[in-house]
């Protein structure tokens, strides 16, 4: 056992050890600013540091296998075959985060084949990308809930429609029994705007009507992970 490692070192060649260390450590030098990018550019909630030591991971692994197989036709054959077969069903609850594994195998297979200048310039292009336009955030939207009596149902469309000057969108109406539930979508701006214009929330104009229940207020995400 002992022999056959020994045999692999020497059948390895000096030059070819030498370049595999350059391109790991190429890998890991790009890896940090995928680090970088990522904590930077991240909004979520719970910041997972288990995710970023696997994008490094993933950059180390894929520089590995690509410098194996790159001079080998059967070994990248066979590896697809492998691959093949094998099913990831994590989800990944963020859609920037496919976004950033899929950077890290670039990292990886461009690296793997030393072709460093390659994956230095994508990696700063998309880095500069990220900063740029990573942190910028869209105007939002409100969802504006209203439970109300079936009488009040009326009073409540109107109050709604003078509030907002028309720029309320009815995104939902449930009726049952007595009493109707109403979804309405809102701009951020508008929101703004209509209380500079009354000096009064939404919620204590609708709650002054008679049979209004309840007044909610949400601001809505486009993901669950913001």
């Amino acid at each position: 056992m002992g022999n056959l490692f020994v045999e692999s070192f020497q059948k390895l060649g000096t030059t070819e050890l030498m370049l595999l260390l350059l391109n790991v450590i190429m890998a890991i030098a790009m890896s940090l600013v995928v680090f970088l990018a990522y904590r930077i550019t991240y909004r979520g909630v719970a910041f997972s540091k288990k995710f970023m030591i696997s994008l490094g991971m993933m950059c180390i692994v894929t520089t590995i296998i690509m410098n194996v197989i790159s001079n080998n036709v059967a070994l990248s054959l066979g590896l697809v075959g492998a691959l093949s077969i094998i099913r990831f069903r994590t989800a990944v609850k963020d859609v920037r985060d496919a976004t950033y594994i899929f950077w890290c195998i670039g990292i990886g297979i461009c690296c793997g084949v030393s072709m460093y200048a390659q994956a230095a310039i994508g990696t700063a292009a998309i880095f500069l990308f990220l900063i740029v336009w990573g942190q910028t955030r869209s105007d939002g939207k409100f969802l504006l809930v209203v439970k109300s009596n079936a009488e009040a149902q009326g009073n409540v469309e109107a109050a709604v429609k003078g509030y907002f000057n028309k720029h309320a969108h009815m995104r939902a109406r449930n009726s049952r029994h007595d009493q109707v539930d109403f979804i309405y979508e809102l701009g951020h701006r508008d929101v703004i705007k209509a209380q500079d214009r009354h000096s009064i929330s939404i919620a204590e104009t609708l709650l002054k009507l008679e049979g209004v229940l309840s007044v909610d207020l949400v601001q809505q995400n486009d993901d669950i992970s913001r």
